[in-house]
C-alpha cells in the first residue's frame, strides 16, 4: 500500500494502467543505482527521482564545468562556483524536488575495487557512461549478481539503448565485445552532442527500469537507435554470441586487477584521471600542508585543487587525480607521482 501522503504527489502516474498504484508501492520500495551523472545520467536520475524510486545511489567520479551546463540538467552555475561533485550537486538538487526519496551522491571512479559494493542490494543498475570499459564492469556485475541494467549512450544526435536481464536477453558483450583503442571512437569532445539526445535516451531508460520494478510484460528487449536530428528510430535484435565468456560466467573485466590506472577523459577538455588502488582515501587538509609551497591552493570537504607545473591538478579525497591541459597519460602519471604521492 502507497502511504496517505504520496498518493496524490503519485496519482497522475497511478493512474496509468501499467502502473498503478501496485506497480507504485513496487517503486517506493525499490533500489536503482545510477553510475555516471553527466546528461544521460542526470535525466535518469531526475525522472526516477520524481516518479518515486525509493532508493537512488548516484556515482560520479567528476566535478561540473560550464560546458556540461548545455545537456547536464541537474547543476547550475551555482555548483560550479561552489566547486561541487557532480554526484554530490545531484544528491543536493534531488533532495529539494522529492524529499521521500533516499538519494545518495557518492564520488567515486567505479572500478573492479568498488563496484560490487556499490551495487549491493540494487534492483537495477543504469548507465549513465560515457565509457565501454566501465559498461564491461557493470556487465559483469549484472550477469554475476543477476540484476537487471539498462545500456544508454549518445554522442552528436543519436543514441543507443538496451536492457539486459540477465538469464533472459543477450548480455552487453554479446554485441561489444572489446575495449577500443584509444582514439578510435568519437567522444562528446570530437562529435559534439545535441542536448535532447541524451534527454530523449535518458527518458527511456528510466522507463525501462520503471518496467522493471513493476515487473512490467513490455520490457524492450532489443537494441533502440534513435537520431534526433534526423528523426529516425530503429529495433535491433540482438542474439547471443556463442563464444560470450560472460554469458558462460567469465567476467573477465571484474577480475582484471591492476594498481594504477590512467584514463583519457571525454567530460573533461585534456585531462587524464590517475587512479591508485592502494588508496582509498586522501586527507587533504595533509595533503594541501605538504603543498602549501606550490602555489595556490583551492579546497573545499570534496576536493583540493592546485596548479602546479602549467597544469591544473585535481585531487578526490579518494586519491584520485585529474590532470588538466594534458592527453598524455604517462605525464599525468609522473605528476601524480610528484605532487600526490608514489604510485610506483
Amino acid at each position: 500500500m502507497i502511504e496517505r501522503r504520496l498518493r496524490d504527489r503519485y496519482s497522475r502516474q497511478t493512474m496509468f494502467p501499467g502502473i498503478g498504484e501496485d506497480g507504485q508501492a513496487k517503486l517506493i520500495s525499490g533500489t536503482a543505482i545510477i553510475i555516471g551523472c553527466g546528461a544521460l545520467g542526470c535525466n535518469i536520475a531526475t525522472l526516477l527521482v520524481r516518479a518515486g524510486m525509493g532508493r537512488i545511489r548516484i556515482i560520479d567520479r567528476d566535478f561540473i564545468e560550464y560546458h556540461n551546463l548545455q545537456r547536464q540538467v541537474l547543476f547550475d552555475e551555482e555548483d560550479i562556483r561552489a566547486g561541487l561533485p557532480k554526484a554530490i550537486a545531484a544528491e543536493r538538487h534531488l533532495t529539494n524536488v522529492n524529499s521521500s526519496v533516499e538519494i545518495k551522491g557518492i564520488v567515486a571512479d567505479v572500478n573492479y575495487t568498488n563496484i560490487e559494493r556499490f551495487c549491493s542490494g540494487a534492483n537495477v543498475i543504469l548507465d549513465g557512461l560515457d565509457n565501454i570499459e566501465t559498461r564491461l564492469l557493470i556487465n559483469d556485475v549484472s550477469l554475476k549478481h543477476k540484476i537487471p541494467w539498462v545500456y544508454g549512450g549518445a554522442i552528436a544526435s543519436s543514441g543507443m539503448t538496451m536492457t539486459i536481464i540477465p538469464g533472459e536477453t543477450p548480455c552487453f558483450r554479446c554485441f561489444s565485445a572489446v575495449v577500443p583503442e584509444p582514439g578510435t571512437m568519437p567522444t562528446c569532445e570530437t562529435a559534439g552532442v545535441v542536448n535532447t539526445a541524451p534527454a530523449l535516451i535518458g527518458s527511456l531508460q528510466a522507463t525501462e527500469a520503471m518496467k522493471i520494478l513493476v515487473g512490467s510484460e513490455e520490457i524492450n528487449r532489443e537494441l533502440i537507435n534513435v537520431d534526433v536530428w534526423r528523426v529516425t528510430f530503429h529495433k535491433l535484435k540482438i542474439e547471443y554470441r556463442k563464444d560470450c565468456p560472460a554469458c558462460q560466467g567469465k567476467y573477465e573485466f571484474l577480475e582484471n586487477r591492476y594498481v594504477t590506472k590512467t584514463t583519457s577523459l571525454c567530460g573533461q577538455s585534456r585531462a587524464v584521471q590517475v587512479v591508485n588502488t592502494k588508496v582509498s582515501e586522501i586527507a587533504l587538509d595533509e595533503l594541501a600542508a605538504r603543498l602549501q609551497n606550490v602555489g595556490h591552493i583551492t579546497q573545499n570537504e570534496f576536493m583540493l585543487s592546485f596548479t602546479a607545473d602549467d597544469h591544473e591538478i585535481v585531487v578526490f579525497r579518494d586519491g584520485r587525480a585529474i590532470i588538466k591541459n594534458t592527453i598524455d597519460e604517462s605525464l599525468a602519471k609522473e605528476l601524480y607521482n610528484k605532487y600526490i604521492g608514489n604510485l610506483s
